[in-house]
């Protein structure tokens, strides 16, 4: 019994340290969570774009340095814009790098810049890369919620000579541990 209090005793209290670090503005650490938005898909065919709502996870690694804030992180989204009829997009996922200046203690301004790859539903996936910003507030002990901007482009998708560039807008929220 005396065992379980301790082992009790130990975690309430790292948990209470972590949740007082991220309320002071200490954004070393990992997180996860949702994200959800907008996309616009174009293409260099007239007529073959769309565009449509984007979502998925986010997980990431953060460290603090100070006045700046750099991190790596991972995104996979789902979608189903239709580009064309019996051409869709179905998921997009990323590695990503990112970079940012605390304007706050709570609030992170960043650039972000990666590798994507995209998904569709017969025409196959292909890679390419992105490259945004976004904004980051912690909100509550281990809470923030934030919005980013990507451009992505993916050159002569899936070695079909069809050139695809896309935009996208999506509101962010993580748990931060």
């Amino acid at each position: 019994m005396t065992g379980k209090i301790v082992l009790a005793s130990v975690i309430a209290t790292f948990a209470a340290g972590s949740a007082m670090a991220q309320s002071s503005g200490n954004w070393t650490g990992f997180y996860g969570g949702l994200q959800f938005g907008y996309a616009d898909i174009d293409t260099n065919i007239s007529g073959v774009n769309g565009d449509g709502a984007i979502g998925g996870i986010i997980l990431g690694y953060d460290y603090d340095l100070g006045d700046w804030v750099v991190g790596a992180g991972f995104d996979y989204d789902w979608t189903g814009i239709e580009l064309t009829p019996g051409v869709e997009v179905e998921d997009v996922w990323r590695i990503k790098a990112r970079a940012g200046y605390k304007v706050t203690s709570q609030g992170l301004l960043y650039g972000t810049g990666g590798f994507a790859e995209a998904g569709t539903d017969n025409l196959g996936s292909d890679d390419g890369w992105f490259i945004g910003a976004g904004y980051e507030q912690i909100v509550a002990p281990n809470i923030s919620v934030g919005g980013e901007i990507l451009y992505h482009e993916f050159n002569d998708f899936d070695s079909t000579g069809i050139d695809v560039d896309a935009t996208t807008v999506q509101l962010r929220a993580a748990y931060r541990f």
